[in-house]
């Protein structure tokens, strides 16, 4: 298998209603703005999402952006901002992180801004990144990790097609110290998908 780095993978995605891409210099802004819209929502699963304690800054969330753009031409994470393509509002993010090369698989995450949810925005963007993790990646299998009591986020899973593969109990503990169980979903590729291997079609260097 050549160096991921070497294949040319795109960093825009596009469905019927959104556009998904890499983070970059300037969206600082408008990340914030949208972290800041949904704290309290994200904050009741602190244990899943530690980065939310931290109060949101401009500066912070442009911090991110950059190093994420810097991630993913590095290919050690790959998350991309989801923007409603007829408003260009951001309304959420989604990603495939610790990605395993050798197999390969990624585990997909996701957070929706407060506001936008029951409009299907996730879960569409959900399920475009994960068929980009097949095409683009050549994964064999995404995973899917959330708190057990986070419900809207394993609705998502499941309206999305992953497969509840079992509950750890006491898996992790929250901030507030109370221990938390952790679900853990996975996906598959299908021949439907029509993959192309690793790297998709243009990984040639």
């Amino acid at each position: 298998m050549s160096n991921p780095i070497l294949w040319a993978l795109p960093d825009t995605i596009r469905t019927d209603r959104l556009t998904l891409r890499v983070p970059r210099a300037g969206d600082g802004a408008a990340v914030c703005a949208a972290v800041t819209d949904s704290l309290s929502q994200l904050r009741s699963f602190l244990a899943s999402l530690p980065w939310v304690a931290a109060d949101p800054s401009v500066a912070a969330s442009e911090l991110w952006c950059r190093t994420a753009q810097a991630n993913f031409l590095a290919r050690t994470d790959m998350p991309f901002l989801v923007f409603d393509r007829a408003s260009e509002r951001l309304v959420g993010v989604t990603g495939l992180h610790r990605v395993v090369w050798s197999t390969p698989k990624a585990e997909i995450g996701y957070w929706g801004r407060t506001g936008t949810s029951g409009q299907g925005y996730i879960g569409e963007a959900v399920r475009a990144a994960t068929a980009y993790a097949f095409e683009h990646l050549g994964a064999i299998r995404v995973e899917l990790i959330t708190d057990e009591d986070n419900s809207r986020s394993r609705r998502v899973a499941e309206r999305c097609g992953f497969e509840l593969e079992g509950i750890l109990k006491r898996e992790r503990r929250a901030p507030d110290g109370s221990v938390r169980n952790t679900c853990v979903y996975a996906r598959w590729p299908t021949e439907s998908l029509g993959l192309a291997g690793p790297g998709g079609p243009d990984t040639s260097p």
